[in-house]
Formats: C-alpha cells, sequence, structure tokens
C-alpha cells in the first residue's frame, strides 16, 4: 500500500519544527523513518502534515559535559556506535546498538525517534531506563526536562505535549569502574526482543556499591528491578547473589501476546538477568569499561 496524501514540511531548525506543530494539529514527525514509513504505508497512521526533521543539524550530536553524554535526539543509530564519547563513557551501548534491527536500520534510524515511538521491546528504551536519563523537550513555553520514568506515558506513547518536539537526551554516565552487559532473545537476529535485560554495576572495592537492572519486553515500558540492585548492594560478585536477584525477575508483572506466554517472559528475564549480571562481573573484575 501507499501513503495516504499529506502536506510536507521540511524545517532547517528546531523553531521551525516547534511553529509547525504549534500551527497543525494533525502532524507526524518524520526522523529516520523506519517505524513511521511503514505505518504511513499501512495507513495506520493517516496525518494531513508530515515534518520531515533531517535538515535540523543542530539535533544531530553527541556532547560529554562532564558528567552525562547529551545526545541530539537525530543522532542515527550507526552514528552512536561511532562516537568515541559513547565507546568510552557508555560502552553497554555498544552492545544494545548491536541488537537493533540491522544496520540498514541503524543507518537510517535515530535514537529520538526509538524514544518517541516507544516499543515495549525496543533496546534504547530499556537502556535509558538502566540509566535515568532525561528527555528534554522544547516546545512554545521553552525546554522542559523528563525523567525517563516518566517518559511512557502510556502503550507506546510519549510525555511529549502535541505542540513539543524532543531535543536531546541526557545520559549520565558511571565511573569508570563498572561493569555492564545488554542481552535480549527474539525469534530472530534483528527482530524486536522478547525479552532484554541492561545491567550496570560499579564497584566499592570488593563490594557492589551500586547497580542497575532494566528489563525491557515485559510490559508496555521497560521495568527497573529496583528490589534486585537492593538485593546486590553490599554483596560481593557472588553467583548466589545474582541467581537471588534474577528471582526477583520471575515475579514481574509481563504480558502474554500471540506468540509468548507471560509466564515465558517471567522465565526468560530470571534467565537473561542472571547471565547479565554474570557477565558484568566478569568485566569489572577484568576491568573492562
Amino acid at each position: 500500500m501507499k501513503p495516504a496524501a499529506f502536506i510536507y514540511h521540511d524545517p532547517k531548525t528546531s523553531k521551525e519544527v516547534i511553529e509547525l506543530l504549534s500551527k497543525y494539529e494533525d502532524a507526524k514527525i518524520l526522523a529516520g523513518g523506519q517505524s513511521l514509513m511503514p505505518m504511513l504505508n499501512m495507513r495506520f497512521v493517516v496525518p494531513d502534515h508530515v515534518i520531515d526533521i533531517n535538515g535540523v543539524k543542530e539535533l544531530d550530536s553527541v556532547f560529554d559535559n562532564g558528567s552525562s553524554l547529551e545526545i541530539g535526539a537525530m543522532t542515527r543509530q550507526s552514528n552512536l556506535s561511532k562516537s568515541q564519547d559513547v565507546k568510552t563513557k557508555t560502552p553497554i551501548f555498544l552492545e544494545a546498538l548491536g541488537n537493533v534491527g540491522h544496520f540498514q536500520t541503524r543507518n537510517r534510524g535515530t535514537i529520538g525517534g526509538s524514544l518517541c515511538h516507544l516499543d515495549p521491546a525496543a533496546e534504547i528504551p530499556c537502556l535509558m531506563a538502566a540509566y535515568d536519563a532525561v528527555m528534554i523537550a522544547e516546545g512554545p513555553n521553552g525546554l522542559r526536562e523528563i525523567p525517563f520514568s516518566e517518559w511512557p506515558l502510556t502503550y507506546m506513547i510519549p510525555s511529549l505535549e502535541p505542540d513539543e518536539l524532543l531535543i536531546k537526551v541526557r545520559v549520565p554516565y558511571w565511573n569508570s569502574h563498572h561493569g555492564y552487559s545488554f542481552v535480549e532473545f527474539a525469534r530472530r537476529h534483528g527482530d524486536f526482543a522478547i525479552i532484554a535485560v541492561a545491567v550496570l554495576i560499579e564497584m566499592d572495592g570488593k563490594t557492589i556499591s551500586r547497580a542497575s537492572i532494566s528489563v525491557g519486553g515485559a510490559d508496555i515500558r521497560p521495568i527497573r528491578l529496583f528490589e534486585a540492585e537492593e538485593v546486590l548492594k553490599g554483596e560481593n560478585l557472588d553467583v548466589r547473589v545474582f541467581k537471588s536477584a534474577a528471582e526477583i525477575a520471575r515475579k514481574v508483572d509481563a504480558m502474554s501476546d500471540a506468540y509468548v506466554t507471560s509466564s515465558y517472559r517471567q522465565r526468560l528475564a530470571a534467565t537473561l538477568v542472571e547471565r547479565a549480571l554474570v557477565q558484568a562481573a566478569e568485566r569489572v573484575s577484568r576491568g573492562e569499561n
């Protein structure tokens, strides 16, 4: 099928984009197009206006502010993989991005597009939950910062006003002595994950001082396992502790669909959390970051 007729706009600045969003009620933003174009072609969405932001160059950047990476919403997923700042400060990104579709889609797909589309099984939202990232939107009233915990409003709907544009993401990075792992299980490589898990652990000597565990694909938004993180704090890198933390993942509220039951997702979440914790521990022990 082909899209229904729409009016195409090609702004060059974020200010122009916001003016268009304020002017037209039924408008869709075109970023990488990896989700929107199929939805237009199948007429799942039939907007009157399509606003192409590929010409807004100010939204394509990676900047280290000293404590966080500030990533422009139009930064391509493939460019994130090539960024030295990303490799150094948030190496788990490289592991996660390797599971995002295929290299052709990563060449077009953007971090902002993934975060606004908010597919429950997408890898990038799972990462943002693990990092307690902050979404920065701009509208007629200026900038607004939205913690990622408040970003998913409901199923595939972000907490954006109709006249707001996601302009960048702030990702607070962990210190150099931390372990990380991103693991997922999908029916085929490149498919959306049935379950994805992001793990970060930080050490103080031989004990875990800080941990973050995020599970994607189980619910309509990524789930942070705060209880499991507390189990890890103050403990040594011990497989028995990892098993105890992983058992908490077995209790998450998981959805069922035409392919996978909730109980299967729960069992898979427990397995992948344990696997990710073991890998993160191995990395921090070897001094990898």
